[in-house]
């Protein structure tokens, strides 16, 4: 099954990533990738679907599902370095997979977000992802 990277989540202050489930009255209802548990997030979570986020590079920026790409390519079935790994290391893996990244706005942290994510989706959900234009084909068409 194809991964949506809409419904994927980063949520601020939580460990892993979440997919979202529904809306509640009080915000909305995600399940960890982790743990299957799921939870509600008031208003006021800092919510970030994996879908708006996107890397700097010389050239501009490159979305995080094209970089994900890249890493599955130069990855095959292993997994990204571990996001405890040494920063030299992240940084040597980033520049083989995503050469021109802007060293001065991608910083280790940033690394290390991304490596986590990709060993989660690898493991928890599919590194085959949604292409919008697949969506939109799906959708019911209204008749007129």
């Amino acid at each position: 099954m194809k991964t949506d990277l809409q419904k994927v989540l980063a949520i601020t202050g939580e460990q892993g990533l979440f997919t979202y489930v529904s809306q509640a009255r009080n915000g909305m209802i995600a399940e960890s990738m982790l743990t299957g548990r799921r939870s509600v997030f008031g208003p006021h979570a800092k919510v970030s679907s994996l879908s708006d986020i996107s890397i700097y590079t010389e050239d501009g920026e490159t979305p995080l599902k094209d970089v994900l790409l890249k890493m599955k390519e130069a990855l095959g079935e292993a997994d990204a370095p571990e996001p405890k790994s040494a920063n030299s290391v992240l940084e040597e893996f980033f520049g083989k997979v995503l050469p021109g990244y802007d060293s001065d706005r991608f910083y280790p942290s940033h690394m290390k977000k991304v490596v986590g994510w990709y060993n989660i989706l690898k493991k928890y959900a599919s590194l085959d992802f949604e292409d919008e234009e697949e969506k939109k084909e799906e959708e019911p068409k209204e008749e007129k």
